[in-house]
């Protein structure tokens, strides 16, 4: 899986693969797995079953500038308490 391919299935396996790890924020998706609308492809994989959860939260990016309200994805886990490790 490189993360130079920019289809909708590759990203779709990326995010996948990043949140079986842990929770991931739109920022991360977009600067490490090199995926331009995180919220969309979201979108589509719940679309196709996959219980992704979303907390909002403020972040401060790598050049130290706040954004309020950044989505942060993450799987539920099975016992029902939410996996968020791995939170900017």
């Amino acid at each position: 899986m490189s993360i130079h391919q920019v289809d909708a299935a590759s990203q779709h396996a990326r995010i996948l693969a990043r949140l079986k790890q842990g929770a991931a924020t739109t920022i991360e998706l977009i600067q490490e797995e090199n995926i331009l609308r995180p919220g969309a492809r979201i979108c589509e994989l719940r679309e196709k079953g996959h219980d992704i959860r979303t907390h909002l939260q403020d972040v401060i990016d790598p050049w130290g500038r706040k954004h309020c309200r950044v989505a942060l994805y993450y799987f539920p886990t099975t016992n029902g308490n939410a996996v968020k490790a791995g939170a900017a």
